[in-house]
């Protein structure tokens, strides 16, 4: 679904995560990037109600290590409510990124069909920079918000399926 097609601001969302701890798995690399969209996702969360000392941040090196960060988190903090994996792959020259994308995202979709915390996949896969620029902040929103949202809506999910 297209960006410009989809509302996933605050505004629609009527569900709190007052009481909810969430866990923030970030890539270093495109760290402009990630950084962006990980103070969005906090910014988010604090929003719709969490607090600040229940928002865990854990970096990693890539976007491919995003998977074992958070297959980590998971088992060392099973009292998140959500996880949020961060991430930027933009592409190069070479097939590298098609790789990286392909098993983050399987990996991740791993992660969610094993795991009782719902990890959310918030890893731009862009062509080039001004991509992840308008994905990050720019003029097509900031998908660490969306994914925050998600996160959000996924936390509630979870604690009414328990």
């Amino acid at each position: 679904m297209a960006t410009e097609n989809y509302d996933a601001s605050l505004a629609h969302l009527n569900k709190s995560a007052a009481g909810m701890r969430f866990g923030l798995v970030v890539s270093q690399w495109n760290s402009d990037i990630t950084s962006s969209m990980s103070q969005a996702a906090q910014a988010t969360l604090i929003q719709a109600g969490a607090s600040e000392e229940d928002i865990i941040t854990q970096q990693v090196p890539g976007s491919f290590e995003l998977i074992y960060g958070c297959s980590r988190m998971m088992e060392k903090r099973s009292d998140l409510d959500a996880i949020i994996a961060i991430g930027s792959v933009i592409r190069g020259e070479t097939a590298h990124f098609d790789h990286v994308c392909s098993a983050t995202a399987q990996g991740i979709a791993r992660l969610n069909e094993r795991a009782s915390i719902p990890v959310l996949f918030c890893v731009l896969t862009d062509e080039n920079k001004q991509q992840a620029i308008d994905r990050s902040g720019g003029r097509l929103g900031n998908k660490g918000t969306e994914a925050a949202v998600a996160a959000v809506e996924m936390a509630v999910l979870r604690k009414d399926l328990s």
